[in-house]
């Protein structure tokens, strides 16, 4: 019996020739279908291939009877219920790697045109009909200084390129190892003001809770009168209220955007100013990268019909009829433990262990796979998934160790400990009652918390009133505790874990840093 693929959004003509050469697939090109009429397309479907056209939402999932996969052909996967499909099974792939050079590229169409605004220049001679040389001066590339924000698979390509402009380039990135960037004859800083300090500014990161607003109006004021920022990766890493004020004061010369924080953006402000080109989330939009997409979206979806891999899977579905409830629980459990353990001790992991007490050690190597899915999280958003995480923690020289010792005050219990170029930190937990998620320790200071919400980890020196003065602190700036974890190493220092109903900003941690008997303060989210 022939597999059916069901091809919701429309895809390079390449994708539909792969499916046809394969006898036992059958396929449906339902990309021209109204949403409506898809959901009756789709019920018997083994596998589903979107865009961002189709939400894989309530609706699709309740139509769906025998899907096995969903294939997001493109990165994002916004537009996808991942929880959802694990909760039926459905195993969501995306194809990350094949509009790289697409997006690398157009990073320097926006770098070029910053310098020389040839898209205002070009505008201004065939739209207003103006011959007026003397009002397009640029400033050259060569001798600059740029400034990348994250050097993974985009970052450090526009790196060679703006290393053949003859430009200077220095980037920041504290989830790569060093010689990553020196070895390419890039500078790599620590410190984010060197950055700040570039004629060139271009980000490369994925959308964390890191990384969302990582320019603001602080960032913009440190920067150089005249900087040039480029943003072709995520909307919303450029605080763009922020933009539109440096913009049009003109400490920001100019900027170039491929992306919003909320698409489309039609009528967005920033479109509105003379010193900034917008181009549509272009970054994709090659006929060699739509191609690439279309290929591998098709090969992974014939793939995932036949049961034979599913490449780029961003969940392992959960199947009760085969595992206990309460190991499901741990493997979640160790994925958010190494999660916070990656937001409180940033840096260029080393090490990864995972140590378990009592049964749920017979599953250690599923909690491993989980335990790197959240610990490089942090880092590389989206890019980490169950399937590549192994090869990634390879990749990146990180050291896996696995320990198992006898129970001691619990029946099963896990804890990681995430070891970085900056430090060390432990974090451990259990599951009470089957479902019930609970820290139980943080390095070696005893607590009892859920792993949800929004948390600051503020350790200290053990004295009296600094308890008032964290409150205090928080109270002045508008910032409301719903809950209040204290412990104490009984060696002079304390940790207190504070659960908020607010974000914090970056501010608000530097003044608890200041608070005189701070050890260390960290902001993390579950």
């Amino acid at each position: 019996m022939k597999k059916k693929i069901v091809v919701c959004d429309a895809l390079h003509k390449r994708a539909f020739e792969i499916l046809a050469e394969n006898d036992d697939i059958e396929y449906i090109d339902a990309s021209g279908e109204d949403k409506t009429k898809l959901l009756d397309i789709i019920a018997d479907a083994d596998v589903a291939i979107t865009r961002s056209s189709t939400d894989v939402d309530d609706k699709f999932l309740g139509a769906v009877k025998n899907l096995k996969a969903v294939v997001r052909a493109g990165v994002g996967v916004d537009n996808v219920d991942i929880d959802g499909c694990s909760k039926k099974g459905i195993i969501v792939m995306n194809v990350p790697t094949a509009n790289t050079i697409a997006a690398v590229e157009m990073t320097m169409c926006h770098l070029l045109n910053s310098a020389r605004k040839y898209v205002n220049s070009s505008n201004n001679l065939k739209v207003d009909r103006i011959w007026k040389r003397e009002l397009w001066y640029g400033t050259e590339l060569k001798d600059k200084r740029l400034g990348i924000i994250g050097f993974g698979n985009i970052g450090s390509r526009v790196a060679k390129r703006a290393l053949a402009f003859d430009m200077e380039v220095v980037t920041y990135d504290p989830y790569i190892d060093s010689s990553k960037a020196i070895d390419m004859g890039v500078e790599f800083t620590k410190n984010f003001d060197d950055i700040l300090a570039c004629d060139f500014i271009t980000i490369h990161t994925p959308k964390t809770s890191e990384t969302i607003d990582m320019i603001t109006s602080k960032e913009i004021a440190k920067m150089k009168d005249g900087v040039r920022l480029i943003n072709v990766a995520r909307g919303g890493l450029f605080n763009e209220d922020d933009l539109y004020e440096g913009l049009k004061s003109g400490k920001v010369a100019y900027c170039g955007i491929d992306v919003f924080n909320k698409e489309p953006a039609n009528n967005h402000p920033l479109l509105e100013l003379e010193n900034l080109t917008a181009t549509p989330h272009l970054g994709a939009n090659t006929l060699e990268s739509q191609e690439n997409i279309a290929t591998q979206a098709a090969q992974n979806a014939i793939n995932a019909a036949r049961g034979a891999s599913f490449a780029n899977a961003l969940n392992m579905p959960i199947d009760t009829t085969k595992t206990p409830k309460e190991y499901q629980e741990y493997l979640d459990l160790i994925q958010k433990l190494a999660y916070l353990a990656a937001q409180i001790n940033k840096g260029f992991i080393k090490s990864i262990k995972v140590t378990t007490e009592g049964e749920v050690g017979e599953y250690v190597d599923s909690l491993v796979t989980f335990a790197i899915v959240g610990a490089l999280k942090e880092s590389i958003g989206e890019n980490v998934n169950y399937v590549n995480a192994k090869f990634i923690a390879e990749e990146k020289g990180i050291e896996i160790v696995t320990k198992s010792e006898k129970s001691q005050s619990f029946k099963n219990r896990v804890e990681i400990s995430l070891t970085t170029e900056n430090d060390s930190i432990k974090l451990g937990g259990t599951v009470f009652d089957g479902n019930i998620q609970k820290i139980t320790n943080i390095n070696d200071i005893a607590l009892d918390f859920k792993p949800k919400g929004k948390m600051i980890f503020f350790k200290n020196e053990d004295k009296p009133g600094v308890i008032a003065k964290l409150s205090q602190e928080l109270y002045e700036n508008g910032v409301n505790i719903v809950d209040f974890r204290l412990g104490s190493d009984h060696k002079g220092s304390a940790l207190a874990v504070v659960l908020v109903e607010n974000e914090l900003k970056k501010e608000i941690i530097e003044k608890l840093q200041d608070i005189k008997e701070c050890k260390w303060v960290a902001y993390a989210t579950i």
